[in-house]
């Protein structure tokens, strides 16, 4: 019976030997350098696999935050465009030229008054023609037919003598007729015998009418200076057509007429 009881004990120490053996193999092949262990390397692979998408998480959330920085920065920029063109808008309306230029908003581009509308010589001159005063001639060219209030003198288109109170200056049709002298437009209109004809009133009494003119470039009540184009030769009316192409200038001094050659320079 003993003997039995004591086999059974070794037998017993035996298997715990064994266990205790094999248990001591394991943990060391489980430390053995360059050996992985399937534990660990599940175990990393869980940590990566829950790191990742917060990474990716944080990046997204970058790139969104960025592009709605830059949707806010452009809509900031059309908005100061915006404003400044406002501004502008409101201002360029008022811009004007002293030469009656205006521009137009937005556009850039300018309105030029029309020739003639007396913008640009708003500012009165001062006119002051007397005996002493010497004036330009309205065309350079020859007297056709003299100032005489005296005597007659033939007309060759009427074919007769009459007096004349001005002169008649050869001109060519188309040839560029100036103001004599600083001057106001009195009156623009047109007759048969003169055509189409300008009234200055020069100052101190004295005006002048110029006749024979097309493309008159000047209004009533306009202020001219000397030299100024108020219009262009025109053909001849049926009262001159012999004597051809001309300018009718005439010279008065408080309602008399007067000889203009002897105020011409």
């Amino acid at each position: 019976m003993f003997k039995d009881k004591l086999f059974l004990v070794m037998l017993v120490l035996g298997l715990l030997t064994i266990v205790a053996a094999a248990g001591v193999v394991t943990i060391q092949r489980g430390n053995v350098p360059g050996e992985e262990n399937p534990y660990m390397e599940n175990l990393q692979g869980t940590i990566i696999a829950e790191e990742n998408p917060s990474e990716a998480d944080d990046q997204v959330a970058g790139t969104a935050d960025a592009q709605r920085e830059q949707m806010v920065t452009a809509s900031d920029s059309r908005t100061d465009v915006q404003e400044k063109g406002t501004k502008i808008s409101e201002t360029e309306p008022s811009r004007q030229t002293q030469t009656g230029q205006k521009t137009t908003a937005g556009t850039g581009e300018v309105q030029v008054a029309p020739a003639g509308s007396g913008l640009e010589n708003a500012v009165s001159l001062v006119l002051d023609f007397s005996d002493t005063s010497r004036m330009a001639w309205p065309v350079m060219g020859n007297i056709l037919l003299d100032y005489s209030m005296d005597t007659t003198i033939y007309f060759p288109t009427l074919d007769q003598y009459q007096v004349n109170p001005g002169v008649v200056i050869q001109a060519e049709v188309s040839q560029p007729v100036v103001a004599p002298a600083n001057a106001r437009v009195v009156a623009v209109s047109a007759d048969e015998e003169l055509g189409n004809f300008v009234v200055l009133d020069l100052g101190n009494e004295y005006t002048a009418t110029c006749g024979q003119l097309k493309e008159i470039q000047v209004v009533e009540n306009e202020y001219l200076e000397a030299g100024q184009v108020m219009g262009y030769v025109a053909e001849p009316t049926k009262y001159y057509s012999v004597e051809g192409s001309n300018v009718y200038f005439q010279l008065e001094h408080q309602g008399s007429k007067v000889d203009p050659v002897d105020y011409f320079e």
